[in-house]
């Protein structure tokens, strides 16, 4: 009996394996192995214009990288910007918006429908449409400028100036991706139960004590996981650098995703260009761990 009990079992997991094998040799074959591949490449010079075949160089294209390349830094720096300046106003206007519509109670469904039309949009579109919005003689911002002023200002030149052509892909991208943040952060105001309110009322609590002791400290670890993956969106941040202003003007624009885009298909330095996406990668990796060791930390102090 046992021994039939045995091969039952044994049967079972091979079948369970059978329906799993496809799927993990498809993962396998679109996931592990590029990765694999672009690891040994990371550590070749292969320079597609000038030589048909790699060269083994160990790690100078990252002793490169890291202390030559100037540019790299830049776009680097335009990154960090567009992830602390605007994931940062993403998540108080989706902070904002939030509040707002838990307070709203049955029409609370539309207004989230239509504010998450945003998201929805392929970025490609979007970055179409934060070009045409900027253009500077037919688009329709200067010309609402132009109306409010009487004439008296022709608008600006949004993604030709150096000045503030950062700021306003920054807005494209506000635009675009705070109803994501603001759906995370609704989530979690809707999993608190009102309970919690009515007790805090009945001790005396204010509502700012109720938003600062109840609130923020329930929600907070669901926040942080959203605020991870817009960061971690920056990074790959590409379509509307792209479409709306090419990296320019300059490289005021450039992400360090863009400027990995130059490096292997303008340039089309492979081995250069999987180091640079290597350490990426492991930037990546470091602010992840980051993010989620202070998770950890706020649900055990919860």
């Amino acid at each position: 009996m046992i021994r039939r009990g045995f091969f039952q079992n044994l049967r079972k997991r091979k079948i369970a394996i059978l329906f799993v094998l496809p799927t993990a040799l498809t993962l396998l074959a679109i996931t592990i192995f590029p990765l694999l591949y672009e690891l040994r490449l990371a550590f070749m010079s292969w320079e597609l214009a000038m030589s048909a075949s790699p060269k083994f160089v160990g790690i100078q294209n990252f002793i490169k990288i890291l202390t030559e390349d100037t540019r790299f830094w830049a776009s680097m720096k335009v990154t960090a910007t567009m992830m602390t300046i605007g994931v940062t106003i993403q998540l108080v206007l989706g902070f904002l918006l939030a509040l707002l519509l838990n307070r709203l109670g049955p029409w609370r469904s539309p207004f989230v429908s239509l504010l998450l039309i945003p998201v929805m949009i392929a970025p490609v579109v979007a970055g179409f449409q934060f070009r045409m919005i900027y253009h500077n003689q037919f688009g329709p911002l200067n010309y609402l400028i132009e109306l409010a002023t009487f004439g008296r200002s022709q608008g600006a030149a949004w993604i030709a100036s150096p000045n503030i052509a950062l700021f306003a892909v920054m807005v494209a991208d506000i635009w675009q991706w705070t109803p994501f943040l603001m759906l995370i952060v609704l989530a979690g105001l809707q999993s608190i139960s009102p309970e919690m309110y009515e007790a805090a009322e009945i001790d005396g609590a204010s509502p700012w004590q109720s938003f600062w002791h109840i609130t923020v400290p329930l929600i907070s670890s669901v926040v942080i996981v959203g605020i991870l993956i817009r960061v971690m969106d920056m990074f790959k941040l590409f379509d509307i650098i792209y479409l709306v202003t090419g990296g320019g003007p300059g490289n005021v624009t450039e992400t360090i995703s863009f400027y990995t885009y130059l490096q292997g298909f303008k340039f089309f330095s492979l081995g250069y260009t999987a180091a640079m996406a290597f350490i990426q990668l492991i930037v990546i990796i470091v602010i992840s761990q980051i993010f989620l060791k202070y998770q950890k930390r706020l649900r055990g102090a919860a």
